[in-house]
């Protein structure tokens, strides 16, 4: 009992972090405020398992000892017991609707998308991804977009996470409610950061759209979380997000790139 509550408090000391880490325990350090809300059901719902595990094992434990044929030779012959039916039926529906009324109201989270102030597509690739930010354009309507790779283990530079850096950064404002438009332009990918609690879909053909609000500023690593060919684990994914500042000089230099 005193190992299952000491990891409970514990677990969140041992995920600060914006990219995975060898022998990590716990969620990565969120930067949603869904992903918090995420990590809050989520510790609710450890504390009803653990109660309800503690329970079980005591129950199973007090039988065989006090119920052990040499200590009854002669069994009870209680067949039936009204006091007791009721209590395991309305104990697990509370426990229940406990769990459920918190994950509704974070279910509903997810796809509310609050007045966006800026909005990015991305595109899923084999295997790659691409972005577009639509909001933003030249004179001749061509529209800020780019390509997003995989950078090689042999180009590597120090401090450099292996299999999870990029050549061009998915940069957003911090503190910013964002739109993130989702799609694939060949087979079945999976747009997944999970220090943002995010996780979409990018199908061919269809256009799926979760919100995004950046609490703090940094850089978030992801990777596509859908099977969709041979190089599927050399796909990842970067989110750099900046202050409102830098966001606005980042933009401007991408734009006289074009």
């Amino acid at each position: 009992m005193t190992f299952f509550l000491s990891l409970f408090i514990l677990l969140p000391l041992f995920s600060l972090a914006d990219a995975p880490e060898a022998w990590q325990l716990g969620f990565q350090d969120p930067a949603t405020p869904i992903m918090q809300g995420i990590i809050d059901l989520h510790h609710d719902i450890v504390f009803f398992m653990i109660l309800v595990l503690v329970f079980v094992m005591w129950m199973i434990t007090r039988t065989l000892y006090h119920f052990h044929y040499k200590k009854n030779p002669v069994p009870e012959k209680i067949i039936h017991g009204t006091a007791i039916e009721i209590a395991w039926t309305i104990t697990p529906s509370l426990i229940l609707v406990l769990i459920a009324v918190p994950s509704f109201a974070l279910l509903y989270s997810l796809d509310e998308v609050v007045d966006p102030a800026v909005t990015i597509k991305a595109i899923g690739h084999q295997w790659y991804w691409s972005y577009e930010y639509s909001d933003y354009s030249q004179a001749d309507d061509q529209t800020l977009a780019f390509d997003s790779y995989m950078i090689p283990d042999d180009d590597l530079e120090l401090g450099q996470l292996r299999l999870l850096e990029v050549d061009n950064r998915m940069v957003v404002p911090a503190n910013t409610h964002l739109r993130l438009i989702i799609t694939a332009a060949d087979v079945l990918h999976s747009w997944a950061v999970p220090s943002l609690g995010a996780k979409c879909d990018a199908v061919p053909g269809r256009l799926n759209q979760i919100p995004l609000f950046i609490k703090r500023e940094g850089v978030f690593y992801g990777q596509c979380s859908e099977l969709c060919g041979a190089n599927h684990a050399f796909m990842p994914i970067v989110v750099e997000a900046v202050s409102l500042e830098d966001y606005i000089s980042w933009i401007s230099n991408k734009l006289e790139e074009i």
